[in-house]
């Protein structure tokens, strides 16, 4: 099958699923087109059966703002007709699939048929599209899609109580390779960064408001007030950088955290972790927790979202109320301290992981799915 796949190539959640799906699909013999502003984050490089189709935005005194979506949707249908793809596969609804939509129309104004499947990630549907200026467009284009899925439960429910929804959405979880993240030998590492056999958390985002990075820093200095041997290594970057860097000297926990930017691979920092921190507003999955989960990271998130769909309070981790800094910080500290069931809680988030996350098991979702999207048995209607 040739599959055009569109997605955001930064440094995120809903673009990292979109590559590795793209990757995996090719690895099952499909012929996948990425088609983007730029090579996606975990796209290292193009080659056999993976294709790269820059979308080029040209400049006019006429236009204050550059318009993507057009040029996008020109971008769709010049690779949908030469290369003869047999669907489309747009992640985030805005302003993907609105750009596939028009495409599809106008493909089927030559008597050509290009199948849509959209893909729901998150604040697609729990901010930007709630916002009025984008939410018609956005319902526009999800009922306009032939298939439509989510990424977890939650996100399924909030689209139908959001939005004026005529299509069935289907969840289908995100994913990750437990052949890679996998907890690998990096004592050299672990020995360079905690020379006195400090114990390590780790958070990971891309330092966004709703991250509440400030309350990792927070946790963190209510460890070290609490005695606890630790460190604290802090991967991403995002607006909130600057601001969580202020915090961490105000409080003086600056020189025990280490700010290490985007960093691929992470399964290796993962490997030297004890504990992932999660302290998120809003979260429609948990990517980043999933990774830890099979780098047997027990996982201490905020109970939101579609969090309790991936951790397991009290198995795999803890879940935390919204905003609630000590019981972030008492439940981390158990795990730093109650060395028997933090042993407990790691490999029972990695046999999740690896029982219900793995590629192996979701991508066949997606390729079934693709052919009832395209034999046109997905049912309407929620």
């Amino acid at each position: 099958m040739k599959v055009g796949i569109t997605c955001y190539p930064t440094y995120g959640g809903s673009g990292v699923v979109a590559t590795e799906l793209g990757k995996a699909l090719a690895e099952r013999d499909h012929e996948i087109h990425f088609i983007a502003s730029d090579l996606p984050f975990r796209l290292s490089h193009v080659a056999g059966n993976i294709f790269f189709h820059e979308v080029n935005v040209q400049s006019y005194p006429l236009f204050d703002y550059p318009p993507y979506t057009l040029s996008l949707t020109s971008k769709m249908v010049d690779i949908a007709k030469h290369v003869g793809l047999d669907l489309l596969h747009v992640h985030y609804a805005l302003p993907h699939a609105s750009s596939a939509v028009m495409a599809q129309q106008i493909l089927s104004s030559e008597d050509l048929d290009l199948p849509i499947v959209t893909t729901l990630h998150g604040t697609d549907i729990t901010l930007i599209g709630r916002d009025p200026s984008f939410a018609p467009v956005v319902t526009w284009s999800i009922n306009e899609s032939d298939g439509v899925t989510a990424v977890s439960d939650y996100l399924r429910q909030e689209t139908y109580d959001h939005f004026e929804v005529s299509e069935d959405v289907e969840v289908i979880p995100n994913f990750i390779d437990t052949d890679r993240f996998v907890r690998q030998d990096k004592e050299h590492f672990k020995q360079a960064l905690c020379p006195n056999g400090e114990k390590v958390i780790v958070h990971v985002s891309n330092f966004r408001p709703v991250k509440n990075t400030d309350q990792v820093v927070e946790v963190f200095h209510r460890l070290q007030n609490g005695t606890s041997n630790v460190k604290l290594l802090l991967v991403g970057d995002g607006p909130d950088r600057v601001p969580t860097e202020r915090k961490a000297r105000e409080l003086g926990v600056y020189d025990d955290i280490r700010f290490l930017g985007k960093q691929d691979p992470i399964e290796e920092i993962l490997s030297i972790a004890d504990v992932f921190l999660m302290p998120s507003g809003s979260e429609t999955f948990g990517l980043a927790a999933l990774e830890a989960m099979a780098c047997e990271v027990p996982v201490v998130a905020s109970d939101v979202g579609g969090l309790p769909e991936l951790v397991v309070h009290g198995e795999t981790g803890f879940l935390c109320p919204l905003d609630d800094v000590d019981a972030f910080t008492e439940h981390t500290r158990t795990l730093l301290h109650d060395e028997d069931q933090h042993a407990e809680m790691a490999a029972a988030a990695r046999k999740r992981a690896v029982e219900t996350f793995d590629i192996d098991r979701v991508v066949p979702l997606y390729e079934d799915y693709y052919e009832r999207v395209r034999s046109g048995t997905v049912h309407t209607g929620a």
